[in-house]
């Protein structure tokens, strides 16, 4: 995973957003992350993974 700076992000926010839609990007504020950007697709599928984890038949399996 790529890691910027929180000043790169700022100042080369277009960059971070093209950067993102590949693949996820770490940001960093004074050395530590802080942050991960990903595409609206990686979002989505997130999300969509999270909500499969929380209905009814899925706490009848545990």
């Amino acid at each position: 995973m790529r890691t910027l700076s929180a000043k790169d992000a700022k100042y080369g926010f277009g960059r971070l957003i093209d950067l993102a839609r590949a693949a996820p990007v770490t940001v960093a504020k004074y050395g530590r992350p802080v942050v991960v950007v990903v595409s609206v697709e990686e979002y989505e599928r997130l999300k969509a993974l999270d909500e499969l984890g929380r209905r009814p038949e899925a706490e009848e399996r545990k």
